[in-house]
């Protein structure tokens, strides 16, 4: 238990890191949240900074959901017995994901989760073969919807419902379907706003527009 607690608080504290709120200050000395969506996250970060910030934001908040399953998961796997593989490499990614949504050093306010997610997702997949074909459907529906309509939050929250189904029809495995209802039902609250504005039909396309 003392290790998984120990797991559980680095995956956070990994999660927290702010990157573009950084990016922000490192590139315009301004407080992203302030400005465009005042999301912190890589989609608000290429409006305001241009698309090479919001690529870098992108990447990092990937690894950073990688390296809490993969890294803190090969490096803890000794330590802890009794549970399966899945289940602890998801929790640590739950709580990097956590920390990007509720960063202690933001105030436990953060991002949407949607490229920390995609890092966990793709660090389980490495780990579980099962989810790999799940994966690369539910990006191939962000990817569609995204072109078909260019608004980011649409794509996200449909990918994220394609998600339980995909996971159904590909894999039976209750561990398996349990963890990505969850990861599903995360990514969705916390576009709950998004998809008020959507319903609105307020919800504004994707476009660089540098502050």
């Amino acid at each position: 238990m003392l290790w998984i607690i120990t797991g559980i608080i680095i995956s956070y504290l990994i999660g927290s890191i702010p990157t573009a709120y950084i990016f922000g200050r490192l590139l315009k000395d301004i407080d992203i949240r302030k400005f465009g969506s005042g999301n912190v996250g890589a989609t608000n970060a290429a409006r305001l900074l241009g698309k090479e910030a919001g690529l870098a934001v992108l990447v990092i908040d990937i690894v950073k959901g990688l390296i809490a399953v993969l890294a803190l998961g090969s490096v803890f796997s000794l330590r802890i017995t009794g549970i399966s593989q899945e289940v602890w490499r998801f929790i640590f990614g739950l709580s990097c994901l956590c920390g990007h949504n509720w960063s202690v050093f933001l105030g436990f306010k953060g991002g949407k989760g949607i490229a920390t997610s995609l890092g966990v997702l793709l660090g389980l997949a490495i780990s579980i073969p099962a989810l790999r074909l799940m994966l690369l459907l539910a990006l191939l529906t962000w990817v569609a919807i995204f072109i078909l309509t260019r608004i980011v939050s649409l794509a996200s929250v449909l990918s994220a419902l394609c998600l339980p189904v995909y996971a159904f029809i590909l894999s039976r495995q209750i561990t398996t379907l349990l963890i990505i209802t969850l990861l599903s039902a995360f990514i969705i609250l916390r576009h709950k706003s998004n998809i008020t504005r959507l319903l609105q039909g307020k919800e504004k396309k994707f476009s660089f527009k540098k502050a």
